[in-house]
């Protein structure tokens, strides 16, 4: 889908994408496509569906079972996931402020495609060709996906607002009881900047042939509206036409976006 280019700075040929079941993922997903989905999942088991680029990091600090991270439309995840009835936490960012750092990510991100100009990133978004695919399809399709399964839809942007509210949220749908201690320090630590300057949130632990922060932080802004610094009045304008096109039909709100 996408001519390997030379990753900025490296000179290293960057992955390209291939469709695997239909679905846009780096090159080197083909090599465990197979293992993934014949993952057995455990009845206790939790897993946080994201839009890559979609945040909250800090459910991993919550004491737990087995916590399982993915990027997948509800359809290819692994099927004992849903046939467990496994609790599932879904996270959303406006789709504006997504495509902007989901921009960022590939630029640094040595194991994706390189994502060309910001004026041909946001098409390729539009079109749903990037890495994972469509984020409208991940969305509306878990926002469905909650009223037959075990899912916590939850936005980024009432987590930065209230990261207290939406933790007990996560606390009460895993059934766990958080003291006023635990609660704090959950909070404390999952608030951007501490995470900013956490290694094991932000990622520098890692060689520079996979993330090269140099190029761009892994823990970037994490703003809400931060997208304003990139859309031209003429792409927002396509932008907001072809959202209310693909999204206008459903009941889910995102702030921020038109």
């Amino acid at each position: 889908m996408q001519a390997p280019e030379d990753s900025e700075n490296s000179g290293l040929s960057k992955p390209v994408l291939e469709l695997v079941d239909g679905l846009p993922l780096p090159s080197w997903v083909l090599c465990s496509w197979n293992e993934i989905q014949m993952v057995q999942a455990k009845p206790d088991d939790i897993l946080i569906a994201t839009y890559p680029k979609a945040g909250l990091e800090q459910i991993k600090k919550l004491k737990s079972p087995r916590i399982i991270k993915t990027h997948l439309p509800i359809q290819k995840v692994p099927k004992s996931f849903l046939e467990q009835k496994c609790k599932v936490i879904v996270v959303a960012r406006n789709a504006k402020d997504n495509v902007v750092s989901y921009f960022h990510f590939q630029r640094m991100n040595q194991m994706m495609p390189d994502p060309g100009s910001w004026e041909e990133y946001l098409g390729t978004f539009i079109q749903g060709q990037v890495g994972w695919g469509s984020w409208y399809d991940f969305n509306l399709d878990w926002w469905e996906a909650r009223k037959k399964h075990r899912i916590l839809f939850l936005f980024y942007e009432d987590i930065k607002e209230n990261p207290r509210q939406e933790i007990l949220k996560v606390a009460d749908f895993l059934g766990k009881a958080l003291d006023e201690k635990a609660l704090q320090s959950v909070v404390h630590n999952s608030l951007f900047n501490v995470m900013k300057e956490n290694p094991m949130a932000n990622y520098t632990t890692l060689p520079s042939t996979v993330f090269n922060q140099d190029i761009s932080k892994f823990m970037r802004k994490g703003e809400v509206g931060d997208w304003k610094n990139h859309f031209t009045v003429a792409q927002n304008e396509h932008f907001d036409k072809d959202y209310a096109e693909k999204m206008g039909k459903s009941d889910i709100l995102f702030r921020e976006v038109l």
